[in-house]
């Protein structure tokens, strides 16, 4: 599952445990009510970081929930069904009235690595840890709002490639090079103290939340249009 903390003008979301924090139905749900808590206390100044416990970020969707119902068409409805529910937690994070930092302490792959470039920042430990799209390996296409997201945050067609037409395994200075992270430390405490450095900063200039989260939709158009996230303007308050 996950907890919230809340540290001055920062918010800690953080996946609990030591599995793998695969994304089921009980997970995705317990994260959108988190987020929806973040929306209602935020003010100037807020800023979320998201991280986890253990050795995985997370290593993406519940494959042996969906196995579990038991039947080949059962497993494939769970997993579709995952698929429609992770869409609008993507939404809540992209829409969010708040600079958001993934601190990525562990393995993500596929929808949990999905889950970290959601965010506006992404820091990464770089003694343990690879990120992965799995998707290809196990024979499935991806959903059309996670290529959606790749495009937007991955500018490098190359970059792009390798990570799902070749199903790279991408280790942290790799990241950095390919642009899905923005830096890499020696552990995940340090990758946590970094995204609270990036907090620090951002939280200085209490930014009109609104304002800060139309911007940031206006730069992910195809995301947005996946999402289903119309654009809202916003004017200075002072005029």
């Amino acid at each position: 599952m996950c907890t919230l903390e809340k540290r001055g003008n920062f918010f800690i979301l953080t996946l609990t445990g030591d599995d793998e924090h695969r994304l089921n139905p009980t997970l995705i749900a317990s994260i959108r009510s988190t987020l929806a808590d973040v929306k209602s206390q935020g003010a100037k100044g807020s800023v979320l970081i998201t991280t986890a416990q253990g050795k995985f970020f997370s290593n993406g969707f519940d494959l042996r929930y969906a196995q579990a119902a038991g039947s080949v068409e059962g497993a494939k409805d769970r997993l579709l069904k995952m698929v429609d529910l992770f869409k609008p937690l993507v939404a809540d994070l992209i829409s969010l009235p708040l600079p958001t930092i993934a601190a990525v302490t562990g393995h993500a792959a596929a929808a949990g690595l999905m889950l970290a470039m959601s965010h506006d920042y992404v820091t990464m430990r770089s003694d343990k840890g690879v990120l992965y799209m799995s998707e290809l390996d196990l024979g499935m296409t991806l959903p059309d709002y996670f290529t959606a997201l790749i495009r937007s945050k991955m500018g490098s067609a190359s970059s792009r490639r390798g990570l799902v037409l070749r199903a790279q395994k991408v280790g942290p200075e790799m990241a950095v090079e390919m642009g899905i992270v923005d830096s890499v430390h020696g552990s995940g405490e340090e990758a946590i103290e970094a995204a609270v450095r990036i907090g620090e900063e951002l939280s200085k200039k209490k930014w009109n939340g609104k304002a800060y989260a139309e911007i940031r939709k206006a730069l992910y158009p195809e995301l947005c249009g996946n999402l289903g996230l119309s654009d809202t303007r916003v004017l200075p308050s002072s005029l």
